[in-house]
């Protein structure tokens, strides 16, 4: 529905911002006690590309109390409230954490120098965000199968169909706090050659529905050339991220894609990937965590580019 047949509602007259990480890109609006009603056709409105501001996302900055009342989150956390581009609630966003935390310093929210770091909630828990000399690092935590062990016999759990492909690939379904099922092609012909314009087709589907990663390995040569070292792993990825269609980035998505090529490459994948996106380079790394396990961590930019009063 366009804004031309919706109202702004509680929106109208509000100053919004528009930011992104490596393109993808979100509205933001600061409500710390989250008392804006934001219906599913307000924020579809707002992310319109023709008839509102547009943007892959919306994320609304609220107190982490008054998201998830009875908490015992901090009173001074701040909550990434995400929502898509269709209005729907989703759990997490990698690029939109950074951006998050990018517009809350830009907004005098919170102070964060070079090297210090802020947690900041969201629907996939805690995330920890450090600022670095080029943008921000963020622990994803933990990444897992969404399927269990199904994916540990062949390196596959579910089968993907794709405008462009003229047969059903096998993927490998990963869950980074929200879901994604990754996709291996034999070369970048086939990459560009998609049709994400159309939502692939995933059997079986995990029960939220989910993102889709296309994969291609770079080139040895090409990843020595960024980093001066063999030791660091790098794919080109496209995404369709549900509820939103393409996106030039997802962070999430970077990190699931690195996650499952690094599982499929057995025990001599590196821990360090540079993954690209349509919209830049993100970069992605696997450490042992506090609780054991093993742990993201993406580091990207992230910027802010306007503001915008809705009528």
């Amino acid at each position: 529905m366009s804004t031309t047949e919706t109202a702004w509602g509680e929106l109208a007259g509000l100053t919004l911002t528009k930011g992104h990480g490596t393109g993808n890109d979100f509205v933001f609006v600061t409500d710390p006690e989250a008392s804006l009603e934001l219906n599913p056709e307000l924020v579809a409105a707002v992310c319109d590309r023709h008839f509102g501001i547009g943007a892959d996302g919306f994320i609304r900055a609220a107190k982490s109390t008054a998201i998830q009342p009875g908490t015992d989150a901090p009173a001074e956390q701040w909550f990434m409230d995400y929502r898509n581009a269709d209005g729907s609630v989703s759990e997490m966003c990698g690029n939109g954490v950074r951006a998050f935390v990018e517009y809350l310093t830009t907004e005098g929210l919170i102070e964060l120098p070079e090297g210090a770091r802020v947690q900041i909630g969201t629907r996939a828990g805690v995330k920890t965000v450090g600022r670095t000399e080029n943008g921000y690092a963020i622990d994803m935590g933990p990444w897992s199968f969404i399927h269990g062990d199904a994916a540990r016999e062949d390196g596959s759990d579910s089968m993907v169909a794709a405008r462009g492909l003229q047969t059903q690939r096998p993927a490998l379904s990963i869950s980074m706090g929200n879901p994604h099922t990754v996709v291996m092609l034999g070369n970048e012909g086939k990459l560009d050659g998609l049709g994400l314009e159309v939502a692939p087709s995933v059997t079986p589907i995990p029960p939220n529905g989910t993102n889709v990663e296309f994969v291609v390995p770079e080139e040895i040569e090409d990843t020595m050339e960024e980093t001066g070292t063999n030791s660091v792993g790098a794919i080109r990825i496209r995404v369709h991220e549900r509820g939103v269609g393409e996106t030039l980035s997802c962070g999430t998505g970077a990190c699931a894609a690195a996650a499952a090529t690094r599982f499929w490459g057995g025990e001599e994948s590196p821990d360090e990937w540079l993954v690209h996106v349509p919209g830049g380079t993100l970069a992605v790394t696997f450490v042992l965590g506090p609780d054991e396990l093993e742990h993201v961590v993406l580091a990207g930019p992230a910027t802010m580019v306007g503001k915008v009063v809705l009528n």
